[in-house]
């Protein structure tokens, strides 16, 4: 068996490359895996990729399978799907997703593989990290029937968050973005479009995903008296300003965080992280999300994508990576 691989690295702030790596041979509570389909999860890895992480965070942006540190070099990544090649029996031959970096091969716990449906293909699958942090999302957010809602920001997440809302009964369910071109997303999602300008108001829930001063701002704006904004956006080592005063303290807005790194409150008693990947994982066998997927690449061209992701010369939500079977 080949104990090779070749992995993407960070090597310096707006710098990659990638390089060789020897695996270890798989204990046995351990799976090789041969990587099909990574995501490049555009704001995130964007962020990490220009070394935007701030030192206070370093620790917590930690990825599960992370190597070297922030900013740089780092190997840095969490949507891998791939096929079981060593490892338990019942593991061996299936298609498993991990929250691991884009590498060719890799070495993991079995505990760390999801077992994909036969009911999501391979290349949706990696999706599944942002379901999950949707998931996780809603749970806090927890949306009731016939909600007015609005979800502000049509990147990757918001966009997911918006597909899981479309599915609530009688909830009033509006994308909004300040790219016109983000409107067949929507469509293809079953949700309704607006640019900011033009969004429906006196909305329940406001979530937020675009990470700019702009977007909260607006999504405030969006909301009924005692409305909540859910903030989904991570701004890195930028300051945003908030609209503070005026109507915010009479009207009693709310601004709630929400991060998919642990567990929502409202479910910790009764699931696990596990629970909530594998709910993700369920979720995909929805056709229409595909839409999540806007671009693809060979592994061997990351070194030149990444920079053009960054930089927004490739428009993207998830920007897949393909892989060489032989690899």
């Amino acid at each position: 068996m080949n104990r090779t691989a070749r992995a993407f690295w960070l090597s310096s702030p707006g710098d990659g490359e990638i390089r060789e790596v020897t695996l270890p041979v798989p204990a046995p509570d351990e799976v090789l895996v041969r990587t099909l389909w990574s995501g490049v999860s555009r704001g995130t890895e964007t962020l990490v990729f220009r070394g935007g992480v701030p030192a206070s965070q370093h620790a917590a942006m930690r990825a599960p399978f992370q190597e070297g540190e922030f900013p740089a070099p780092v190997k840095y990544g969490y949507l891998n799907v791939g096929e079981v090649e060593e490892g338990p029996a019942e593991l061996v031959g299936r298609t498993v997703f991990c929250l691991y970096p884009h590498q060719t091969r890799y070495v993991v716990p079995a505990a760390a593989v999801t077992v994909v449906p036969d009911s999501v293909p391979a290349g949706r699958a990696i999706l599944a990290g942002t379901v999950e942090t949707a998931v996780n999302a809603l749970w806090d957010a927890a949306p009731l029937i016939g909600d007015r809602i609005a979800v502000v920001g049509g990147g990757m997440v918001g966009c997911s968050v918006a597909a899981l809302l479309a599915r609530f009964p009688g909830v009033r369910v509006q994308l909004v973005d300040a790219d016109p071109a983000r409107a067949k997303t929507a469509g293809a999602l079953g949700v309704d479009f607006a640019l900011p300008r033009d969004a429906l108001g006196e909305c329940d829930l406001v979530v937020h995903a675009s990470a700019t001063e702009q977007g909260l701002a607006r999504a405030l704006e969006l909301l009924t008296a005692e409305g909540t904004v859910l903030e989904l956006s991570w701004y890195g080592d930028r300051q945003v300003s908030l609209p503070l005063g005026e109507a915010f303290h009479s009207r009693r807005l709310v601004i709630r965080s929400s991060q998919v790194g642990t567990v929502s409150p409202a479910r910790r008693s009764s699931r696990t992280y596990a629970d909530r990947l594998a709910l993700a994982l369920e979720l995909l066998a929805d056709p229409s999300l595909d839409a999540l997927i806007t671009g693809e690449s060979v592994f061997e061209e990351l070194p030149d994508v990444m920079p053009r992701l960054a930089a927004g010369d490739i428009p993207a939500l998830c920007h897949r990576i393909r892989y060489d079977k032989s690899a």
